[in-house]
């Protein structure tokens, strides 16, 4: 069966010095899915989503997009998408931010003219003036261009590393609308690494607990995720057979209360690692 990434004992070294920084990774993110990655700083959460995007190069294990070797050449599918596309942070740091230069602009410079009716959309969702100059942007502000200059030409995999943490609660919520349609309404798979879980428990249809570099819980929403009646800090896990889990959460509409529990627990797994 096709999958949008499949991923098969990947181990990642940033040098062959280092301890690695991914473990063993195996994945499997099946179409038209949207999966959450939780982990705590340094859990490596951003490195797997560079290595996916074939940002860092991977020669321990294997990685698939879209069946395609992601460090290959070949950056586009064959009906003209991009194969990846990485959003992450880094472009806070871009000397083109602060310029005087006005967002119109911006989009027409990455094919506005060719994607006119899904820019127009995205603006509407991240309500974006195109007549705005960046030197005058909020960062909240910055960060809605750089989501919509980032979801302008269409991708099979979008690998979003918390890019959200700069958007108030109605922007952020149109994004999430919007990347859910995206994976209802055509062939697509969406990963996002957030610490941030406020409106996401209907969200994802998995969800993946990073620590140290190794993928130690998942949570496959549709079939292990139920909601319950009570208190916000009620909360059930049960593990699986196959080693996933089963989890009941309060009906508060955050999958804050499950990502307390987990991460509050891995500074203590860490230490007894290490012993």
């Amino acid at each position: 069966m096709s999958l949008a990434l499949e991923v098969n004992g990947l181990t990642y070294k940033f040098s062959a010095t280092d301890e690695p920084s991914l473990v063993d990774i195996n994945l499997r993110i099946p179409w038209n899915t949207r999966t959450l990655v939780v982990g705590a700083n340094g859990a490596g959460k951003s490195t797997l989503l560079k290595v996916l995007s074939g940002k860092h190069l991977c020669l321990d294990g294997s990685v698939h997009v879209n069946g395609v070797d992601p460090f290959s050449p070949q950056s586009t599918s064959e009906d003209g998408e991009l194969l990846t596309n990485y959003l992450g942070t880094e472009w806070c740091h871009m000397s083109i931010i602060n310029r005087d230069i006005g967002v119109l602009e911006l989009l027409e410079s990455i094919g506005l003219q060719h994607y006119k009716e899904r820019g127009e959309l995205l603006c509407n969702i991240l309500d974006i003036d195109v007549h705005w100059r960046m030197f005058k942007l909020s960062d909240g502000q910055k960060r809605r261009v750089q989501l919509a200059m980032g979801l302008l030409r269409p991708c099979k995999v979008l690998l979003i590393d918390e890019v959200t943490v700069d958007l108030d609660v109605v922007a952020r919520q149109r994004l999430l609308k919007f990347l859910e349609y995206e994976t209802r309404t055509r062939k697509c798979s969406v990963v996002y690494a957030t610490h941030i879980f406020d409106g996401l428990a209907q969200w994802p249809n998995q969800l993946i607990h990073m620590r140290m570099g190794r993928i130690v819980d998942r949570l496959d929403c549709d079939k292990n995720l139920s909601f319950i009646e009570g208190d916000e800090e009620k909360l059930d896990i049960k593990r699986q057979d196959d080693n996933s889990v089963a989890v009941s959460v309060p009906k508060v509409g955050s999958l804050y209360p499950l990502a307390m529990k987990w991460l509050v627990k891995d500074p203590q797994e860490t230490e007894e690692t290490h012993v």
